[in-house]
């Protein structure tokens, strides 16, 4: 049983996340309406993320809370049945499938196989397990089937960092190794536009990400040194964009939200994305659910934010949704005490309850 101690400071915890929550997405909200004032932008489409975030959050919090194993196996059932229903997933009618197309297929897929691991790390029933640990499984295989190469190996990448983070006793070190490696992936993606990388391995990146798209980046950072302190104003990216003007099918976007953010609402904005993120990781650092199910969540976002960084995928509400409402399951404490993991060894050595010590 709980002490009152112990209830008291896990509500303090979580009252600092939430509120530390509740600035950061604030102030994204309103520095996107500073930008848009200043510039004349449309800061509709950074509202509506905030707000899928924000919504997604508090539902996963509230279904964590009633049914810890059930709500994120029920949201990856439902993220890989849309994802194969609706293969295509695009923020409006379109003639051909957008750069951001397949980053989007891959994120719901990676969420979805997040969700699932999450379910199986929760419960303590082997069979519901083994049948949560095969519906991950399904997803990777579901990825391959859809021809997202890019959703096989983030699905497959967050089945392992589960199956890793079952051994796993502390988060501290694994969350901020999944910090660094998001920066990791942000800084590439800020060299190979500034064209700061050696000239084989930036001719080999480009094309794998197209030509298009590296173009694309190069023109945002180009209008993000044109205004720094405060971009150009949110929307605005498609307006001045040569390699965006010329394309047919462009979408208006850079694929890549952190620079999409500098082009758009300068250093200020990027350092609220990177708040945002940095928020997400520490409320997994004080959540009271297990630590394989917080590593595992973290994985799935990682993987979620490294997708975003090279491609489209944030500007899809299903993605944002998705990534509030896992992030809310991993952090929600639910009415039950959940019972730690225990190894067979351990269980073994374990004296029964039944017999007196000696």
């Amino acid at each position: 049983m709980t002490s009152a101690a112990g209830a008291d400071a896990d509500g303090e915890r979580r009252n600092v996340s939430d509120a530390a929550g509740v600035a950061v997405l604030g102030a994204c909200a309103v520095w996107s309406l500073v930008t848009a004032a200043v510039h004349g932008g449309r800061p509709e489409g950074v509202l509506l993320a905030v707000l899928a975030v924000a919504a997604g959050y508090a539902a996963g919090r509230i279904g964590g809370v009633l049914l810890p194993v059930a709500a994120p196996g029920a949201a990856a059932l439902t993220g890989l049945v849309m994802t194969v229903a609706v293969p295509r997933l695009a923020p409006g009618p379109e003639i051909a499938a957008p750069l951001g197309h397949a980053g989007a297929t891959a994120a719901v897929l990676t969420l979805s196989a997040g969700a699932a691991c999450c379910a199986a790390r929760a419960t303590p029933v082997p069979l519901l397990r083994l049948a949560l640990t095969l519906l991950a499984c399904g997803v990777v295989v579901a990825g391959a089937v859809l021809g997202s190469t890019t959703a096989v190996v983030t699905c497959g990448a967050v089945l392992l960092c589960s199956l890793v983070a079952g051994r796993m006793r502390h988060r501290g070190p694994a969350l901020g190794a999944l910090a660094l490696a998001t920066a990791l992936v942000t800084g590439l993606t800020w060299a190979v536009a500034a064209n700061a990388l050696p000239a084989g391995l930036a001719a080999s990146l480009e094309d794998q990400l197209t030509h298009r798209r590296v173009d694309l980046w190069r023109d945002a950072l180009r209008l993000a040194r044109g205004d720094t302190g405060l971009g150009v104003g949110p929307g605005r990216f498609g307006e001045l964009s040569a390699t965006a003007a010329q394309s047919t099918l462009s979408d208006g976007k850079p694929h890549s939200a952190p620079l999409q953010l500098a082009a758009e609402q300068g250093v200020v904005g990027v350092l609220l994305l990177a708040a945002a993120f940095c928020w997400v990781l520490f409320a997994l650092w004080r959540a009271p659910r297990p630590t394989p199910v917080v590593l595992t969540a973290g994985a799935t976002l990682t993987a979620v934010a490294a997708l975003a960084a090279v491609g489209n995928a944030l500007s899809f509400t299903t993605v944002s949704v998705g990534a509030g409402l896992l992030a809310g399951l991993a952090t929600a404490r639910p009415l039950a005490d959940e019972p730690a993991p225990v190894s067979p060894a351990e269980a073994g050595r374990e004296r029964p309850r039944d017999r007196p010590a000696v």
